[in-house]
């Protein structure tokens, strides 16, 4: 009687998945699909911004910092310390704090993580 070989479960396993399809994605060369909640970086206008420091005072992870610009009190956003949860957003009564899908934050400057307020440049004129 001739001896039959079984193929070890692992084997056929293993076997398997050569033909089923990818769990993920091939990430930097295809770009996820993200929903337009998603809480990535924050996007700051300045010309909506009274100064009024209540996003500041809100913030459960004290990632905000209120500093001068151009004699005005405005946010400063360390995003090494933010927790995402946009209370900052919700608090604003001007709604100048806005959320976006920006998400690729990976970087080895921690300096590249603070979000400084820019001063609003005034637009020359055409003669």
């Amino acid at each position: 009687m001739a001896k039959k070989t079984r193929i070890p479960q692992i084997f056929k396993s293993a076997a398997s998945y050569f033909f089923t399809k990818p769990a993920t994605n091939m990430y930097p060369y295809v770009k996820p699909e993200l929903n337009d909640n998603f809480r990535g970086r924050m996007i700051f206008d300045i010309r909506l911004c009274v100064g009024c420091g209540l996003c500041g005072k809100e913030c459960p992870a004290r990632a905000i910092e209120m500093v001068d610009v151009e004699g005005k009190k405005r946010p400063q956003f360390r995003l090494d310390k933010c927790i995402f949860c946009y209370q900052c957003a919700e608090t604003c009564p001007r709604h100048a704090i806005t959320n976006s899908t920006i998400f690729e934050l990976a970087t080895m400057d921690k300096a590249s993580l603070v979000m400084k307020p820019q001063p609003i440049l005034q637009e020359v004129a055409a003669p």
